[in-house]
């Protein structure tokens, strides 16, 4: 892996970032902003994120070419962007260093006293937002790094003091192995990604790895209810505490729990079977009950006020596009939601099935062939938990269609689906047929959340 320092960059060096306007590359352009650094970017289309950095004084340029290029002392790039792309290529061919953004994040984590990094497969943004929530009630003024929109911060990061660094460790490519976190929490271990990943094994040998970076002065939380992230922390010589709802051996346990009828739980907090703390969710199903106990093991091992712990999770209401009340359509609700994998898209509905309505419709928009192909079946599977489902083409992200799968194939292998190929479709079928007590999810990690507001008539956010 790359050893990349900041203090290889002169101070007020200019970096340029291609991919700028994403969730991960706007925030690691708006910390080195505060640090003092000149940022330039490139992106496709303009957006809040990108005006906001334009207004903090980044150089935007919309569209990407060789041109950009004006001699910077670094060039990042999100792992999304070709090796072929005209500033990647252009950068290298005068010399100028070249890093990915996983590594960039990895250098500047280092000038944190407490990086804290969350991994998993599911349930990055809420835990980390969680914890986020938690580190302010207690006052610590943390930075925080997420992958949505949190309301409270007002967008997807903060630049808070140089203690705390809460932020997102994602699998995909082993970008993870860039950071060397204080403390790491692994919420669960699954196949996904297998455009780069062989299978199961290969992934919880690549968290392994990622585990075995954790400080040695610092510590792994991971669920032991899970099938495989206890796997992950075997044999590794760093300290281990486990959470769980139903491992009876894990260090911290919740128990007593009661959801309302919203599907919102309470429950109390035991730690080797003494009481901690009491907390009330605001956001539903039982995998937020886990997230919140990974982050109450992890505020706990930081010495972090319970009572701070319980106010933090209690202001927690979501990130957008995690089950995100969008508005009504002839009396129905309408909810946006990110779940593009079976686990997620399983806790989704079983949450939103629990809630008092009529009928659940859902509008799902595949992402990626590769995913798609892999765990049809489990898609098919998890969506007729629906009573209504709709199926939209493929998102295809950063992959190229090869022919070998189609959102047809999903649509058949679930009774009463309905293929639709235009969305514009989507939202007229779904005008005509959604009533007064039932509820809708656009569901998916593209641009599905369109539907949703057009029904609600609400605009673009």
């Amino acid at each position: 892996m790359s050893n990349f320092k900041m203090s290889d960059l002169p101070n007020g060096a200019k970096v340029h970032m291609i991919g700028i306007g994403g969730i991960s590359m706007s925030g690691l352009a708006g910390m080195l902003i505060n640090f003092g650094y000149k940022v330039s970017g490139s992106d496709a289309k303009r957006s809040e994120l990108t005006d906001e950095l334009e207004s903090m004084g980044a150089e935007i340029n919309i569209g990407q070419c060789a041109e950009n290029i004006k001699n910077p002392d670094l060039v990042c790039y999100t792992a999304a962007i070709a090796q072929n792309n005209p500033e990647l290529t252009a950068a290298r061919s005068l010399g100028i260093p070249t890093i990915e953004r996983a590594e960039l994040l990895g250098a500047l984590m280092e000038l944190y006293k407490y990086p804290i990094a969350v991994a998993g497969t599911h349930g990055k943004t809420t835990a980390t937002s969680m914890l986020s929530l938690v580190l302010l009630a207690a006052d610590k003024d943390p930075t925080i790094l997420v992958g949505g929109e949190l309301p409270q911060i007002g967008g997807n990061y903060r630049i808070g003091k140089r203690d705390y660094l809460p932020f997102e460790a994602c699998e995909y490519v082993e970008s993870f192995l860039h950071f060397k976190p204080f403390l790491s929490i692994i919420t669960n271990v699954e196949e996904d990604h297998l455009d780069y990943f062989s299978g199961i094994n290969h992934i919880i040998s690549s968290f392994r790895k990622f585990a075995s970076l954790t400080s040695p002065f610092g510590c792994i939380i991971v669920c032991s209810d899970d099938k495989y992230a206890p796997q992950v922390v075997q044999n590794v010589d760093k300290k281990v505490l486990k959470y769980a709802i139903n491992d009876e051996n894990a260090d911290y346990l919740a128990k007593n729990i009661e959801y309302d009828d919203r599907d919102c739980a309470e429950f109390s907090v035991y730690k080797h079977g003494e009481k901690l703390v009491e907390i009330k969710l605001n956001v539903p199903g039982s995998h937020n009950v886990l997230n919140a106990l990974g982050v109450c093991a992890a505020a706990d091992f930081l010495g972090i006020d319970m009572s701070a712990v319980r106010d933090g999770l209690h202001g927690f209401t979501g990130t957008k596009r995690r089950f995100e009340h969008i508005g009504e359509v002839n009396g129905c609700e309408i909810i946006d939601d990110y779940a593009h994998h079976p686990t997620e898209i399983r806790a989704t509905l079983t949450g939103a099935k629990a809630m008092k309505i009529n009928k659940l419709w859902v509008v799902f928009q595949p992402h990626t062939y590769s995913r798609t192909k892999s765990l049809l079946d489990k898609f098919a599977e998890v969506l007729s938990l629906a009573d209504r489902v709709l199926i939209c083409d493929i998102y295809p992200a950063r992959e190229k269609y090869d022919g070998t799968i189609h959102s047809c194939d999903l649509a058949i292998k679930i009774p009463g689906a309905v293929y639709m190929s235009d969305m514009k479709a989507a939202e007229r079928y779904l005008k005509q047929n959604v009533g007064k007590g039932d509820m809708l999810i656009t569901m998916g990690a593209g641009d599905v959340y369109k539907i949703g507001y057009a029904l609600a008539e609400k605009p673009l956010s």
